[in-house]
């Protein structure tokens, strides 16, 4: 967009027009501002050096039209940790792990206060795909698992889709986990026009495979090959970004799988932590920092290539750091050791409704557009479907209702978030809603418990309000309920409900051993 602002002291105060247009309506803006300096004209001598300004942005704006030229779309690098705690970066205030390229881009860059994702893995990843909640097509619950066959409904129009019709190169480098069992699933049937990595949610990082079945490929087909899953990706993020041409933009998803469990990480990086005392920790550093370094040399590649000015890095992690072993995944037993996520101030991690699980760390940088500081306003993952769209001029027609906004003016300059409403999730037994200051977790299993907090004045959820204010409890409960009568149900649930079924048709369990005494 294009922004003509006026700003002109009077005696009795500022007159002050700012008009955000496209580049064909940019004419008819300029016209507009030359009226209202003319209208203002006799109320003071400094109004007639605004006007010849004005005349002068008239004049460029004009000549701007008739030549039809657009701003140039920004090629897109989204990077996405897994797991990865809201205080495990240095921007935040970790003092044990360095994250020193996260850091920079984060010091010229926008930091988000409250972007808020879904608890757990695959949750996310749908909502960042298709602009929409997941509990719209029953991927609220849990996340895909290995052993499980269904996917992202193949009936949404997901981002790489409407971003490669719109003229953009399209890769996905990293994690996938919306759907594995049946290559129509698969991201190379979804938009991306390049893939590389692994379909599932968890894997070995050196092996590349899950209880001995390789998920690693490339366009896919497998990839039998040595090296650090963090390494490889970052390195085919490099390739990747030095084969693109300027003329043509690109959307890079790059996905990794750190630091999620199992916590692995080669040699030399857990060699750089041997001042941190706990084990668990100092591997989980190494991966945090070897996630850094790819990331780093990302970043190279990008100003190598002549791109970085033209580029909007976008990085968050896909829900808060894990602290209950419950959720740590199924390749290790972590029930023994101490889990080494730090979630800062926010309540519990992964998995949960509260705020360690669902306000994640995140941060944007776009040289020349992104204005450096910390924006305060409501992000869900949704939104970024929206905006990406809109500054690629994508057109989202054939998509299905899209729950998430337009806040690039959050972004990019701190402007107040047009989002008021954040819906955690809902599921059959539980569900969460912030509204504005107030946040509700509704857990509908008996007993049934609900909390109520000022989210602002109480970010920790420590003091449960529901008591003091019941109007609010209500309000926020219809509301959850309406949104509730348009749920899928969920396909985790309905999947493992076939698990019981099945395991219900197996051999009988009895007790007939030596120790029970048999009748005549």
């Amino acid at each position: 967009m294009t922004s003509v602002a006026v700003e002109v002291a009077e005696p009795g105060g500022t007159l002050s027009r700012l008009c955000d247009v496209g580049p064909r309506r940019v004419s008819e803006a300029a016209a507009i501002l030359e009226v209202l300096c003319v209208q203002h004209l006799h109320r003071s001598v400094g109004t007639v050096l605004a006007y010849l300004v004005v005349a002068a942005v008239a004049a460029f704006a004009r000549t701007s039209a008739a030549a039809g030229t657009e701003p140039k779309r920004p090629n897109i690098v989204h990077i996405v940790a897994d797991d990865l705690g809201w205080k495990d970066v240095g921007f935040h205030g970790a003092t044990d792990i360095k994250t020193p390229n996260l850091d920079a881009l984060a010091k010229t860059g926008a930091v988000f206060d409250a972007l808020y994702v879904q608890p757990m893995c695959t949750p996310t990843r749908a909502a960042l795909m298709t602009g929409r909640y997941p509990f719209r097509y029953g991927l609220q619950t849990a996340v895909i698992p290995s052993v499980s066959e269904y996917g992202l409904d193949l009936s949404e129009r997901l981002l790489p889709q409407v971003l490669a019709d719109a003229g953009y190169n399209t890769a996905i480098i990293g994690k996938w986990h919306l759907g594995h069992a049946d290559k129509a699933y698969w991201p190379k049937q979804r938009g991306f026009q390049y893939q590389y990595g692994a379909m599932i949610g968890e894997l070995d990082y050196f092996t590349h495979d899950e209880h001995g079945v390789l998920d690693w490929f490339r366009d896919n087909e497998p990839v039998r090959e040595e090296g650090y899953t963090t390494t490889l990706l970052g390195a085919d993020a490099v390739k990747y970004i030095a084969k693109q041409d300027a003329s043509k933009p690109f959307y890079l998803y790059l996905a990794f799988n750190a630091p999620h469990t199992p916590y692995q990480a080669p040699q030399e990086y857990i060699d750089r932590f041997k001042a941190i005392e706990d084990p668990t920790r100092r591997t989980y550093a190494a991966m945090v920092s070897a996630l850094d370094d790819e990331i780093g040399r990302v970043v190279a590649a990008l100003d190598k290539k002549g791109l970085r000015d033209n580029t909007l890095i976008i990085f968050h992690s896909d829900n808060g750091g894990t602290r209950n072993a419950m959720f740590a995944g199924v390749m290790a037993d972590m029930s023994k050791i101490t889990l080494p996520c730090d979630n800062g101030p926010y309540r519990e991690g992964k998995g949960t409704l509260y705020e360690g699980a669902t306000r994640v760390v995140g941060l944007a940088n776009w040289p020349g557009h992104i204005k450096a500081g910390e924006v305060v306003g409501l992000v869900h993952a949704v939104d970024f479907f929206p905006t990406i769209t809109t500054l690629a001029r994508a057109s989202t027609e054939g998509c299905k209702p899209i729950d998430g906004m337009n806040v690039w003016q959050t972004i990019a300059a701190n402007a107040a978030s047009p989002r008021e409403e954040i819906v955690y999730n809902i599921e059959p037994y539980r569900a969460a809603l912030r509204q504005g200051e107030w946040k509700l977790v509704w857990r509908t299993l008996l007993p049934s418990k609900v909390e109520l907090f000022n989210i602002v004045a109480d970010p920790s959820e420590t003091t449960n309000l529901a008591d003091k204010h019941p109007e609010k409890v209500a309000a926020m409960q219809a509301r959850i309920n309406a949104l509730a009568a348009d749920a899928a149900k969920p396909l985790f649930l309905i999947d493992q409900a076939k698990v019981v079924q099945k395991n219900m048709k197996g051999e009988p369990v009895l007790p007939i051993d030596d120790e029970y005494p048999v009748a005549d």
